[in-house]
């Protein structure tokens, strides 16, 4: 394919100036359209979430680029997770027994603006902020905008378009309303949404509670979450029912509805929270969702990448991974030089959507973890016994989470079955008294894990559950 084509992409959020400047390194002209404004010069957050967990599959793409010490600087690690009680008690339950396995709290902005300041750099990037794609003729290879200042529409034409535009893309949009070949759509929802709050800094910029964990208050049908930032901060979500429950989104009107929900809820988090009321009728609450397509290309003319193709929940800390190894993954098939981009888009879904849809599933699977099974006994016996043998038999034994999170050599598809095998291994054992967590004999566990691991493997095989 010829370097010196042009390719144009469709938003500048992570996904998209991530690909841009990796296009760039690799010589091709880039052209980049964003709705927004420019982030480094006014504060578009509004409400989403200001900060995300990084991890190892995202990291794998930012040493692709050559930005690690960069990115770096910018986290801050995160050893496990701090469970919050009613009553106010805490515990840390680590995510790996391995010391040097953790995640990172980043600062979407400080990220974003970063990627946009390196893909600049190249002289054949350019960058236009303040233009909405209102649609994409897929057939032409064009993409119609509006710019928000002067109202003026035009058209942009390339030689691919990428549309890396999020879970509202304007190119997905067109491939369905088009009705020009077959295309499969889902967007579900949770029955729940989210609204951002935050804990400030003290007054001498210190953190007001430990900054090294992502807090959780899990409540059984609800729950709390709080990560750390940089300057002292916590940015604090609220997951909540728009309309179950004693109290939900839809009932939460008033000034002493909240604080009667906090109070009994989370009594420990108001405590640092002065300025809760003022973040709570001035955010606003956001769905939960979750989009499958396919196919994500048409021909060689356009591709979706990122959420635009495989928007998730965010409840295994993935979504921005999933995407940065999107670029991973479609870096990987560009060196395989198939010779044209139908073969490459091709080649780049059929090795990417099974592991997109696998974590898709995983991060629904964690929203109930996250906000009941932490407090449940038995599961803190699997998550001691698993961080056990993870500190004893490092080489060999992870966890669901840690193959998922930590484990980038291998495929979200791949961490799923074996991680969902290894816990219904380790439960059904645990319940059936064959194995206890207190038990010291742990490579007697391991190899009862593993052949019980392999037998729930086999059936599932058997099964058709396993392709």
């Amino acid at each position: 394919m010829n370097k010196q084509q042009n390719i144009l992409i469709i938003g500048a959020g992570l996904c998209g100036s991530l690909l841009a400047l990796r296009l760039a390194q690799r010589g091709y002209n880039v052209s980049v359209y964003e709705m927004r404004p420019d982030l480094r010069k006014v504060d578009i957050s509004a409400g989403r979430s200001i900060n995300l967990a990084f991890s190892n599959r995202g990291n794998k793409a930012i040493k692709l680029v050559g930005l690690e010490d960069k990115v770096k600087a910018l986290c801050i690690p995160m050893n496990g997770r701090m469970i919050h009680d009613q009553q106010g008690h805490t515990f840390q339950s680590n995510y790996s027994g391995r010391d040097y396995e953790y995640i990172n709290s980043i600062s979407r902005e400080d990220l974003n603006a970063l990627l946009l300041d390196e893909a600049e750099k190249h002289e054949n990037v350019n960058i236009h902020f303040n233009k909405k794609c209102n649609s994409v003729d897929f057939e032409k290879t064009t993409a119609l905008f509006e710019d928000y200042q002067s109202k003026d529409t035009f058209i942009e034409d390339a030689d691919i378009i990428i549309a890396t535009d999020g879970a509202g893309s304007a190119m997905r949009k067109s491939y369905y309303l088009g009705k020009k070949f077959l295309f499969s759509f889902s967007q579900d929802y949770l029955t729940h949404g989210y609204k951002e709050l935050s804990i400030l800094p003290k007054d001498n910029g210190g953190y007001k509670t430990h900054k090294n964990a992502l807090h959780i208050w899990p409540r059984g049908n609800f729950m709390l979450i709080a990560l750390p930032n940089l300057d002292g901060s916590f940015t604090v979500t609220l997951f909540l029912s728009y309309d179950e429950g004693e109290y939900n989104f839809n009932n939460l009107t008033s000034k002493d509805k909240v604080l009667e929900f906090f109070k009994k809820e989370f009594p420990d988090a108001l405590a640092l929270m002065p300025n809760l009321l003022d973040d709570f009728f001035k955010n606003p609450t956001a769905p939960l969702g979750t989009i499958k397509c396919s196919p994500w290309h048409y021909k060689g003319n356009t591709l979706l990448m990122g959420d635009a193709a495989h928007a998730i929940v965010p409840f295994y800390g993935q979504g921005m991974n999933a995407s940065f190894e999107d670029v991973v993954e479609f870096n990987n098939v560009l060196d395989e030089n198939l010779g044209d981009w139908e073969a490459t888009f091709k080649a780049y879904e059929n090795t990417r959507k099974k592991d997109t849809d696998a974590i898709a599933d995983l991060a629904i699977d964690n929203f109930h973890e996250m906000k009941g099974h932490v407090n449940q006994a038995i599961f803190q016996e699997k998550r001691k016994l698993e961080m056990a043998l993870e500190k004893e038999f490092p080489n060999a034994y992870s966890s669901k989470y840690s193959l998922v999170t930590f484990n980038d050599h291998i495929g979200y598809r791949e961490a799923m079955l074996k991680g969902r095998a290894q816990d219904k291994a380790i439960l059904n054992m645990l319940t059936d008294g064959v194995i206890h967590a207190d038990d010291n004999n742990l490579k007697d566990i391991l190899e009862k894990v593993k052949q019980e691991t392999k037998a729930i493997l086999e059936d599932d095989k058997i099964a058709g559950l396993k392709q």
